[in-house]
């Protein structure tokens, strides 16, 4: 089983006034992925700079594609992509 592991992370020292609205669509966006059944994990950082998100059954080009969609994504420092093989 194919996997894309993104970690977000985001530019915390210059965050918008409406940041509190674009978490809240943040969170309808992945929602509707987790329902689609094309995200199977999200995890939040501890240090509340960012995210780590499990795409299954995709290539790593469409993973990029979809972040790219992401409301936070134009405040992000750095996107880290691995291409991984579920084993269990």
């Amino acid at each position: 089983m194919n996997r894309v592991q993104a970690i977000l992370t985001i530019d915390t020292e210059n965050l918008p006034a409406n940041f509190p609205e674009i978490i809240k669509h943040e969170q309808e966006v992945v929602a509707k992925w987790k329902e689609e059944g094309i995200l199977e994990s999200l995890f939040l950082r501890p240090t509340r700079n960012g995210a780590v998100l499990i795409f299954k059954d995709m290539d790593e080009a469409r993973v990029m594609e979809l972040m790219q969609t992401l409301p936070l994504y134009p405040l992000r420092k750095s996107i880290e992509y691995y291409s991984l093989i579920k084993q269990f």
